[in-house]
C-alpha cells in the first residue's frame, strides 16, 4: 500500500476512537450515573492516550496529536462527570 492509503486507515482509525466515549457520556448525562463505568479503566486509558498524545507531538504527527487530543479531552469530560456523580 502507499502512503496515502495509510494515512487513510490512519485517519480513519483516528476518527473512530476520537469519538469511542461519546457514547458513554452521553448515556451517564441522561441517566445521571456512572455506576457501570470502572475508574480504574478511565484512568488507564486516559494515561495511555497522553502517552499517544506524547508521542504524536514527538514524531509531529498531526493524525496522532488531533486524534489523541480530542479523546483525552471526552476522557477528561467522563472522568469529571464520574467524579461529579459518584458524590454521596
Amino acid at each position: 500500500m502507499n502512503n496515502h492509503a495509510w494515512t487513510a486507515i490512519g485517519s480513519a482509525a483516528a476518527f473512530l476512537t476520537m469519538f469511542a466515549f461519546l457514547p458513554q457520556i452521553f448515556k451517564a448525562v441522561k441517566t445521571k450515573s456512572v455506576n457501570d463505568v470502572s475508574l480504574f479503566t478511565l484512568l488507564q486509558m486516559a494515561l495511555g492516550v497522553f502517552f499517544w498524545l506524547l508521542y504524536g507531538v514527538h514524531l509531529n504527527n498531526y493524525i496522532l496529536i488531533v486524534a489523541n487530543g480530542v479523546t483525552l479531552l471526552s476522557m477528561v469530560i467522563l472522568l469529571s462527570l464520574y467524579s461529579y456523580y459518584r458524590r454521596p
